[in-house]
């Protein structure tokens, strides 16, 4: 049984080095129209990266000659279909501005945005990638505003700003977490300012009310009154908006206060 297992192990050992020989002996080799053959079966069988070896080797020799916008577009699309999205995004972008009358320029310009998507880290990394991603999908839309992608253009433009939203209210929460609250109320009201209609809308207008009166309370006294005051509007502000919040008592004791303290301070 070992010997066989052996012999079988040898056997595959042996096809797959003849196989990457002549791999590499059509990757070396100086018969281009063979190698665009080898490099279109490579893709058909869905050898992806040993097509955009080829496909990449090929580029320069047909250069302004037949099949050049062939190879342009299946080496971005091996890229691509092999998983790498990053240079698949830079060669679509390249054969859209060396090809702007293709038929396939749609095509090349939506994968070149999709490639950047699907790159597009988690909401708690840099989401510059996510911000080039929407800028992409917007220009799209944009230029093709009867595609039939629309529908995945603008699944995925959710799922982007949906990251991007997350992704600014969890710095607004961590100024409050760590108490500062200056800082915190100011990135929550740019946040509510960005996203009026974001699902975090009511949690980020209450931890807003709580930090507005967390600063004001601490405030020297020159400038406690006219911030407690910022926080009765913020108050107004949340309690027409998400009247029957389950926050409202909370909401509702932190307006009881302020005016408490802008009575006393009055009455001084």
């Amino acid at each position: 049984m070992k010997k066989a297992i052996f012999v079988a192990a040898i056997a595959a050992a042996c096809l797959l080095s003849a196989s990457c020989g002549g791999f590499n002996k059509m990757l070396n080799s100086n018969d281009y129209e063979a190698k665009y053959a080898a490099a279109m079966k490579y893709y058909n069988e869905n050898s992806f990266s040993r097509a955009s070896q080829l496909f990449e080797n090929l580029t320069m020799y047909y250069r302004g000659k037949d099949h050049a916008e062939n190879i342009a577009w299946y080496y971005a699309q091996s890229l691509r279909k092999g998983g790498d999205n990053y240079m698949a995004a830079y060669q679509y972008k390249r054969f859209a501005r060396q090809y702007p009358y293709s038929n396939k320029l749609e095509e090349a310009l939506f994968y070149s945005a999709y490639c950047v998507y699907v790159d597009s880290p988690d909401y708690g990394l840099d989401q510059s990638m996510t911000k080039d991603a929407i800028e992409e999908f917007e220009m799209f839309a944009e230029r093709y505003p009867r595609s039939t992608r629309l529908p995945e253009v603008n699944k995925c433009l959710d799922e982007l700003r949906a990251k991007l939203t997350k992704k600014d209210y969890e710095i607004a929460y961590g100024y409050y977490y760590i108490e500062e609250y200056r800082a915190a109320y100011e990135s929550f009201k740019q946040f509510l300012n960005l996203y009026p209609e974001a699902p975090q809308r009511e949690e980020a207008m209450y931890y807003m009310l709580d930090a507005s009166y967390r600063y004001a309370i601490n405030s020297r006294e020159d400038k406690k009154y006219e911030r407690l005051q910022q926080v009765v509007n913020d108050f107004e502000r949340f309690s027409s908006s998400f009247a029957d919040s389950k926050r409202m008592s909370k909401a509702q004791d932190i307006y009881t206060k302020t005016r408490a303290e802008m009575a006393k301070m009055t009455a001084s």
